[in-house]
């Protein structure tokens, strides 16, 4: 090996924050003649990133006389690519290994044991930046609702685009792409063939947040199993969230335009105090949460595989708490007491999880 290529060697060695010193300063000449062909080496050693987020969950309750049970692994690897800049290329793969679960795939009340859809890539997006603007195109993951996607919360096929600062405007269009859990429920929902909303946040100060948007989900009239998605269905809705301190206080309201709703309304209160950080360990918070939500107001929900059973919007509470056992590490507990608004069939469920991200 010539010094050259032990330059080379050495080069690639910090470009990856590795301890090389003593050889930095033997091949000090070499490395200084090499010159920009270390800058490009330290640029290219992050180019590509993986990160990885590992969730175990097991859950209990009951809807009505059913008793309900799941435990699962669920893997989601991520990589990020720097295009330039600008912009980054995302893409995501999804493992689910099904321990136990009482919904099989054809519906019927009865234990599951597999793999949920086995491997997907899951998501594959741009997000990126055209002049002030932040643009995010392709299948990712898209919130409606604040609090934790109580209107919509799964993947989309489509563009955002958002710009601003205390003031932001925000803008999206594409199509509802359901294929997660369902495919393994039989409900592979193409009730929507596109959907596009607007939405307004603005800051007053550093405590206070106030929103208001719209989102328009258009029927698929060729669209098979949907029941009980009918009709075009547009949704407003308004809402604030209050900080002090380590208390977070958040309600919205919203309003359906749909037909096939049996409750076209929904509101809810999101209480929150401190809060659980994988980076701290140590650091905790609880929730205290009060839901009034109508199927109107709810294309996807945050919680759908709780929810799902109740088709005519749900009432009732939930009570969460968080703790970061060690870094990268989260654990989590979550009980809900809620009942079917036309019904009132009750649904209580018990969850717990353990997040590892690195």
């Amino acid at each position: 090996m010539t010094r050259y290529e032990m330059a080379q060697i050495v080069a690639k060695a910090l470009a990856k924050g590795a301890n090389v010193d003593k050889l930095a300063a033997e091949f000090a000449d070499e490395l200084d003649a090499l010159g920009v062909r270390v800058a490009a080496l330290e640029k290219k050693s992050d180019n590509v990133k993986i990160t990885g987020a590992i969730r175990y969950h097991w859950s209990n309750g009951k809807n009505g006389d059913n008793h309900l049970t799941s435990s699962q692994l669920r893997t989601r690897l991520t990589f990020t690519g720097k295009v330039n800049d600008n912009w980054d290329y995302v893409g995501l793969i999804e493992n689910r290994q099904v321990f136990q679960d009482t919904v099989k795939p054809n519906g019927e009340n009865s234990n599951y044991v597999g793999e949920d859809g086995k491997t997907q890539f899951q998501r594959a997006f741009l997000r990126g930046r055209l002049g002030g603007a932040k643009v995010t195109a392709g299948r990712y993951a898209l919130e409606l609702g604040h609090s934790e996607g109580d209107i919509y919360s799964t993947r989309f096929d489509g563009i955002h685009v958002s710009y601003g600062n205390k003031i932001r405007l925000a803008g999206y269009y594409g199509k509802p792409a359901f294929f997660d859990w369902r495919e393994r429920v039989g409900r592979n929902n193409d009730a929507f063939k596109k959907a596009w909303g607007v939405n307004l946040e603005a800051d007053l100060g550093k405590n206070v947040t106030l929103w208001a948007g719209y989102d328009k989900f258009e029927k698929n009239d060729e669209a098979i199993n949907v029941a009980p998605l009918t009709d075009d269905n547009g949704i407003w809705n308004v809402g604030a969230q209050f900080k002090l301190k380590d208390v977070s206080l958040a309600g919205l309201y919203a309003k359906s335009n749909a037909d096939y709703a049996y409750k076209d309304k929904g509101f809810y209160v999101d209480l929150n105090y401190k809060g659980a950080k994988a980076s701290t360990p140590g650091s905790w918070g609880v929730q205290a949460k009060y839901y009034h939500w109508g199927d109107g107001v709810q294309i996807s929900h945050g919680w759908d595989n709780l929810f799902e059973p109740m088709t005519n919007g749900f009432k009732g509470y939930k009570l969460g708490a968080k703790y970061a056992v060690a870094k990268g590490m989260v654990a989590e507990v979550a009980w809900w007491d809620t009942k079917d608004m036309k019904t009132d069939v009750k649904s209580k469920a018990l969850w717990t999880a353990m997040h590892v991200t690195f």
